[in-house]
């Protein structure tokens, strides 16, 4: 979703194919169990991708990569078209207007305030569904979406379509899989660039790469070993597709967390994204 150091980044062209299938995809089979290593020998369970703290990083870290930044907050009122061939991208988790999410987006927003800004704009949102055409929402919508950015109501839509589309489903599968915090960023970080659509770029295939070399915990296998062939995948994954193609999101970020097994991802956490510098205390 990054073309190194541009504002905002255009996705895989399974980005966000199937969004109403991809909870049930990542979660279907039988429920699995197993410890993560992160947590053996503890005594207690180590705290999950969804813990508030941790929660608050991954937006961090994905952002850090997404916007050069970690002020995730600031990206609410974010809008552009940056010629990726999905029309408007917008808001913290990148909605596109070509892409189905963007509409569902507005639709929820507007269920739950009707008369918003950007409520006018449903039919047009409608017709643009599945390409790159502004046609009805020029010239207004822009500064329509920042002005419902301003809305706490339009923030928390955003925030729940985030998590119902992407963060959820990630974390229930990587609790599934039995791997840790860091693992289940790993997976959040990919359905976020690559979505869950059935081509060989998706995360349920990049999944299925890592799992024909290591097994995951869940079924008996070593929690690094498994993240590193998970990382392995996501990595030829992204070299699919130019705009990807620089994958130190992967090598300078996540691969330096696993490399010191701060598998919590606990803090202080130093990465490199794009040749930034990025630091949380």
């Amino acid at each position: 979703m990054h073309t190194p150091h541009a504002p905002h980044t255009p996705t895989s062209s399974s980005r966000r194919t199937i969004l109403a299938m991809i909870g049930a995809t990542l979660v279907a089979g039988p429920a699995l169990t197993g410890t993560p290593a992160s947590a053996a020998g503890t005594g207690t369970a180590a705290p999950g991708l969804d813990d508030p703290a941790k929660k608050e990083i991954a937006m961090k870290l994905v952002s850090s990569a997404e916007n050069s930044s970690l002020d995730w907050k600031a990206q609410y009122g974010y809008i552009e078209d940056i010629g990726d061939g999905r029309g408007y991208t917008a808001g913290i988790i990148g909605f596109c207007s070509g892409t189905h999410d963007m509409l569902d987006l507005v639709e929820l927003y507007t269920q739950r305030k009707p008369g918003n800004p950007l409520a006018g704009y449903l039919p047009a949102l409608r017709r643009v569904d599945g390409s790159d055409s502004h046609e009805g929402l020029d010239p207004g919508y822009p500064d329509a979406w920042r002005r419902a950015a301003q809305d706490q109501v339009f923030k928390q839509a955003q925030n729940d379509e985030r998590d119902r589309v992407y963060f959820n489903p990630a974390v229930q599968r990587g609790k599934a899989d039995g791997i840790g915090t860091l693992g289940q960023f790993t997976y959040y970080d990919a359905i976020v660039m690559h979505g869950n659509g059935g081509d060989s770029t998706s995360f349920g295939s990049i999944r299925n790469r890592a799992l024909g070399r290591a097994r995951p915990p869940a079924q008996g296998g070593d929690e690094v070993t498994y993240l590193n062939a998970f990382l392995d995948a996501r990595v030829w994954a992204m070299k699919q597709e130019e705009a990807h193609s620089d994958t130190s999101r992967v090598d300078t970020a996540q691969r330096v967390f696993l490399r010191n097994r701060n598998l919590n991802l606990n803090p202080p956490l130093d990465w490199q994204v794009y040749g930034d510098s990025f630091h949380i205390g």
